[in-house]
């Protein structure tokens, strides 16, 4: 996993690839950001790039080749001197897993050029670990470099945030998301965008959502825009409320197979105002739906998706105070 196959944070990227190649990279630091949306990859970049055999030039910075052994080794979590900590059974890291970490990094790498220790979901270590590791923070080997990757980086001690430089990342853009599940997950097209437009830009939330069909909900949340674009008679109105709470998944509650539609719906909405305002198009996050969402555009000017965006967040705080998914779904048809 080179840093040519992460997908988003360039920016950061290109610094990291620009700070190895002139071997100013610094010798401890956090990668914070939300989760799922590639820091551990880039941490394993970072390993692979300062240890390629055959690196690759890449503008002003240097790139792994991602096919040499140390490369593959890398990857597969193989290589001896690329550490790798992270929670166990308990889902905290233990100050024993730091000390073994520690003592092997004050040592010579054993065949590579920069040891590298990534400490993966670092807010989980006990306070005894992060402690321990303070002092190496202060007096970092010279071979070796630590990268902590953390989704709550208020979590760690302020000694360590302080000896830690931190690179920002941001979340994911929807076809970003869409890109990473196709590519390395086998997604279908259509499946991948489903699942990207309720994934908040983290390609791990989007992994996570197995319980209801994306695509299905997706597919249902533009055939009721469509349908309230067209009648503003109460009762049908309610009648295709019915569909919303119809159960489809024997692994999903109710509930939650409501809360994934009205978050895709959410998503349409959005760009229903970002096409009625003539914005930019490339930020769509349903990009593959533009064709029938313009036509939606009619009915849904800007001001009404601005307002039937708010009635679908006002029924996703009700659904998570525990109101009636009937009630819920049914008062929103109106509000469309």
């Amino acid at each position: 996993m080179p840093f040519h196959t992460i997908i988003g944070h360039r920016r950061l990227v290109s610094l990291l690839s620009r700070a190895i190649a002139r071997d100013s990279l610094p010798p401890a630091l956090l990668l914070a950001g939300p989760a799922g949306v590639g820091k551990r990859r880039t941490a394993v970049a970072v390993a692979q790039a300062l240890n390629c055999l055959q690196p690759v030039t890449i503008g002003s910075g240097i790139d792994a080749c991602g096919e040499c052994a140390s490369c593959r080794r890398i990857e597969r979590g193989v290589h001896p001197d690329v550490i790798m900590i992270e929670p166990g059974d308990t889902g905290t890291i233990k100050v024993e897993q730091v000390r073994d970490a520690i003592d092997r990094a004050g040592y010579r790498p054993f065949e590579a050029r920069r040891r590298a220790v990534i400490v993966d979901e670092a807010d989980a270590m006990v306070p005894a670990a992060q402690n321990a590791l303070l002092k190496t923070l202060e007096e970092p080997p010279s071979a070796s470099v630590f990268l902590l990757v953390s989704s709550m980086p208020d979590a760690l001690l302020a000694t360590v945030l302080s000896r830690c430089p931190r690179l920002r990342y941001g979340v994911l853009a929807p076809s970003e998301v869409a890109e990473a599940l196709m590519r390395d997950h086998g997604y279908a097209e259509a499946d991948a965008r489903a699942a990207a437009a309720d994934a908040d830009g983290s390609i791990g939330r989007a992994l996570e959502a197995q319980a209801v069909d994306l695509t299905d909900a997706r597919a249902l949340a533009q055939r009721l825009l469509e349908q309230t674009a067209r009648t503003t008679d109460p009762a049908r109105r309610i009648e295709s409320a019915k569909e919303l709470t119809a159960k489809k998944s024997s692994s999903a509650t109710e509930r939650d197979q409501l809360a994934v539609c009205l978050r895709v719906m959410a998503s349409l909405l959005r760009d229903l105002g970002i096409l009625a305002s003539r914005a930019d198009a490339s930020s769509l996050a349903n990009a593959d739906l533009q064709g029938p969402l313009t036509r939606l555009t009619d009915a849904f000017d800007s001001e009404r998706s601005m307002r039937a965006f708010g009635a679908v967040d006002r029924a996703l705080a009700a659904l998570e105070r525990n109101a009636s998914p009937k009630v819920v779904a049914d008062w929103l048809v109106l509000q469309l």
